[in-house]
């Protein structure tokens, strides 16, 4: 018999993935015939429309060397050309095989334009219109966003078939497929648009293309010819084509009218733009007979079919939790890169994942020894998708392009009909404008989340609303409720800068976690109720803008400088976390256990790290309900600190003791902790073995906050601990505390030893937004009263701590313990930093976004550590918090000795 090795090699599994020396393919894929994105064509010269953008586009492969944009928010053609096909620049592409670069660029296409439309729906019903019905952008200089009126028209979907596809729309209520495609006859290049028209009771009015610089037309029976300077336009129809009219319009539209009909219409649209000279070939493309639709309606061949298995790598169970390892299909046989974002799980040992490129996979065989892990591709083409759901056996993905439902028509196993679910939540073309994280609500529906447009990554079209932020869709930075049916969408909650999402599976419970940056001065954590508004008022979307929603608990910079998603752990096979919710830290990496003090008066909490490997960032994950563990994603792409580009875990409770807090929380009086273990008596009384001190955040247009005392002063208040008093049953702690008020945040660290011998030491993190009474009886403590000591407690006893000197390996300390390295580096690898390398920084002249330079000394690296966005450096964001009342002076002085090392 084999062993578990030899299995592997036999079947060729793969047992481990380093990207870095994988050769990806390219991110479009030959043999699949769209990909989403966007497009920008204000620029495309003499002729065209100038007010040409889209944030949602299928940008299609027609054959020929020949391309078109389809806008699925306003069923035109915003673009049709010849040459090459779009540049690949979104962020998505420019990361795809050159994994840290985050110099994305808005989309135009890569060859010679030949048709286009403005910003109006390509259909119309009753009467010709060019305007836009669409809501008004919040800015009157920015354009707006989102899908038409569905009364007009809604996308329903795209059928690929084979290089072709089939698109799916209706023109009020009447359903119309199209295949986009192209021709050569006589060395023209001819765009063709194949129509089935089902019936209607009224005309309807297609704008083939807008040309505003027309000088002549020649109208025939079946075609039209359109000059303008030293080009023609041809519009004609194939024969066969019937009830249908050509025209154009003010002298600058190119129309197709449809008459009322009682049954299915069909028709195709020839169109072609070249010389005038060469016009006469156009005529002979109109003997061409009226082409037939492929089959399509019950699935076609599907573009992957081959497996690709790995094994993975299940952790000793060296503590109460671990991390296994599922291995990622990387290398696979199409070269595509794997970077996982999110799961969802489809049967008891099959889940649906999909990653940042767009692409969705299952992966079978999850069973506890991860032996055999089966991953089969079932979609692309998606545009920069962050979230997965499956709900009752149906695969929901979320991205720029909408809520996308995928239906195997044919069942084997590959998705035939990618469905627009909802395309409600308006989109801009902004790069920030993420469309974040989605989470299916169990009493039907979703809801949605989407960054706001952070004032980063090239201009585009959207002015500059306040500090941090562009103007641009009308549902930037919110939370949406969407309905079970898709067909309706209502802003939940707003005043984010860049949320994702967690939901209880049962109660409904929403909860949240935002970017610390502007208006945002930490990472919160928020229960999320229909009209909270979290702060940003770029992001309000409503006026007078409420007052600020607090969150459960802040948690510092320092310990997580990028919350993504949350996990509501209902299992019974997770131990201390069984119930309890989680939240999943990027730049950490890692997970945290969230308490809620349901007690308290309003809802506050705080939360504690889950020690464990985390290879990659943690991003989004769920319970797998077959076995009850959780399994979560992510990959990098922003500063974490991890060194994988992407990675698949899952986190097992083994059954050994665990360290963990089950529970902590602020009381009048001091802070109670409480254990899954009994602790040992002398080491738990020992006042030494804890420090506690808080801080306030400032909420301002700077990037993030430093730290305040409750009195406005620079710093943190460290708090004494009077006493330290052990329950009765040994799992808890009462730290007698005086002065407890409400903050924005309270640390506790401790020094903590179990009856058993085992020692520890650990931090929670808590937000006191009540200040309640504690129920010390309850809570296993008998005859306490703090009262009685925090009365009789002279602060003037309390004597100051020495400092000691400066010095570069303190420097060294600090810049690891506070992160720094994630973002800057400290030689001449700055791949992955969003920051610039502190190599050489000493002494050396800095050049400013304003134009401004600077030499780096003393001053300089002071004020960029307390006020970081006073001068930015040329090429980059802005993104660091300020460290202001966190590091002391002479902390600060030690770093500096540091970065003098870094010659």
């Amino acid at each position: 018999m084999l062993s578990a090795c030899g299995e592997a090699e036999k079947e060729n599994l793969i047992t481990s993935v380093n990207f870095e020396e994988q050769s990806f393919a390219p991110f479009v894929e030959p043999s699949f015939p769209y990909i989403s994105t966007s497009f920008d064509g204000r620029d495309l010269g003499a002729g065209f429309p100038e007010d040409n953008i889209s944030g949602r586009v299928l940008a299609i492969k027609l054959g020929n060397d020949a391309y078109a944009c389809f806008d699925t928010d306003m069923l035109r053609w915003s673009v049709a050309w010849t040459g090459d096909f779009m540049p690949m620049v979104t962020m998505a592409q420019v990361s795809y095989a050159d994994f840290h670069n985050k110099g994305n660029q808005i989309p135009k296409i890569g060859g010679d334009p030949k048709l286009a439309t403005g910003a109006y729906p390509g259909w119309s019903i009753g009467q010709l219109s060019a305007k836009d019905p669409r809501k008004a952008s919040p800015h009157p200089d920015s354009p707006a966003w989102g899908a038409i009126p569905a009364e007009i028209g809604r996308y329903e979907g795209i059928y690929p078939v084979e290089d072709k596809v089939i698109l799916s729309y209706t023109v009020g209520n009447t359903l119309v497929y199209e295949l986009p495609g192209s021709l050569l006859h006589e060395g023209l290049k001819v765009f063709v648009r194949r129509f089935a028209m089902a019936a209607s009771d009224k005309k309807t009015f297609l704008m083939a293309a807008e040309i505003t610089d027309i000088s002549n037309v020649e109208l025939a029976d079946n075609q039209v010819l359109v000059y303008h300077g030293d080009k023609v336009t041809a519009m004609g129809l194939a024969n066969g084509s019937e009830g249908v009219t050509l025209s154009v319009e003010d002298n600058r539209y190119l129309v197709v009218e449809v008459a009322a009909h009682a049954t299915t219409v069909d028709f195709e649209l020839l169109l072609w733009n070249g010389e005038a000279s060469e016009k006469n070939k156009f005529a002979g493309v109109l003997t061409n007979e009226l082409s037939t639709l492929p089959d399509f309606e019950k699935g076609s061949k599907p573009y992957w079919e081959e497996e690709v298995l790995t094994k993975g790598q299940i952790s000793p169970d060296t503590a109460a939790f671990v991390t296994d390892r599922l291995t990622l299909p990387v290398p696979n046989p199409w070269k595509r890169n794997v970077r996982m974002v999110d799961v969802s799980f489809l049967s008891d040992s099959e889940a649906a994942m999909v990653t940042f490129e767009g692409d969705v996979w299952k992966i079978a065989g999850i069973n506890k020894e991860l032996d055999r892990l089966v991953w089969t591709r079932v979609a692309s083409g998606l545009y920069e998708p962050q979230s997965i759901e499956v709900v009752n056996g149906e695969i929901y993905v979320y991205g720029k392009d909408g809520i996308t439902r995928l239906h195997d028509l044919n069942g084997d196993g590959v998705a035939d009909f990618y469905e627009n679910f909802s395309n409600m939540m308006a989109q801009s073309i902004e790069t920030r404008e993420w469309a974040s994280d989605m989470v299916a609500d169990p009493k039907g529906g979703f809801y949605v989340a989407k960054f706001g447009a952070l004032d980063m990554g090239p201009e585009a079209s959207s002015p500059k609303a306040l500090m941090g932020f562009r103007s641009a869709s009308n549902d930037d930075g919110s939370i949406l409720k969407v309905s079970a049916d898709g067909r309706s969408i209502s802003q939940f909650a707003t005043g984010f800068r860049g949320p994702y999402l967690g939901i209880h599976p049962e109660k409904g419970w929403l909860t949240g976690s935002d970017q610390q940056g502007h208006y945002m001065p930490s990472t919160p954590i928020m229960l999320i109720r229909k009209g909270d508004y979290f702060g940003v008022p770029a992001t309000a979307h409503r006026k007078p803008i409420p007052e600020t929603t607090p969150p459960i608990t802040w948690i510092p910079h320092g310990a997580d400088r990028s919350g993504v998603g949350q996990i509501w752990v209902n299992s019974d096979k997770m131990g201390p976390l069984n119930d309890q919710m989680l939240h999943l830290s990027y730049g950490r990496p890692g997970l945290f256990l969230v308490k809620v003090d349901s007690s308290s008066s309003i809802v506050q909490g705080g939360a504690s790290v889950i020690p464990g490997i985390y290879p990659a960032p943690t991003m989004k994950g769920t319970v797998n309900p077959e076995d009850g563990l959780v399994y979560f994603a992510g990959f990098s792409l922003w500063g974490h600190n991890s060194e994988a580009l992407s990675a698949f875990l899952r986190l097992r409770y083994t059954g050994k003791e665990s360290l963990l807090p089950v529970d902590y929380k602020v009381r009048d009086g001091g802070i109670l902790l409480r254990f899954g273990q009994e602790l040992d008596q002398a080491t738990a009384s020992d006042l030494a073995n804890y420090q506690v001190k808080r801080w306030n955040y400032l909420r301002t247009e700077k990037y993030g906050s430093g730290h305040y005392q409750l009195n406005g002063e620079v710093g943190e208040e460290n708090m004494p601990v009077l006493a330290a008093h052990l329950s009765a049953d040994k799992k808890a702690v009462f730290l007698v505390v005086p002065n407890i008020a409400i903050v924005m945040q309270m640390e506790v660290a401790f020094d903590l030893k179990t009856v058993s011998g085992t020692s520890w030491s650990d931090k929670v993190w808590m937000t006191v937004n009540a200040v309640n009474e504690a129920n010390l009886q309850a809570e296993g403590f008998e005859n306490l009263n703090p009262a009685e000591l925090i009365e009789n407690f002279d602060p003037t006893l309390l004597a100051g701590k020495e400092e000691g000197q400066a010095d570069a390996i303190k420097g060294k300390e600090i810049f690891l313990k506070y992160g720094c390295i994630a973002c800057h580096a400290i030689d001449d690898n700055v791949a992955g930093k969003i920051g610039p390398s502190v190599k050489g920084l000493y002494g050396a002249k800095r050049e400013f976004k304003d134009g401004t330079t600077a030499t780096a000394d003393d001053a300089y690296i002071k004020e960029s550590i307390v006020d970081p966005g006073a001068k930015v450096v040329k090429g980059r964001e802005g993104e660091m918090p300020s460290f202001l009342g966190l590091l002391s002076d002479q902390d600060i002085e030690s770093v500096i000795l540091y970065f003098k090392t870094l010659k």
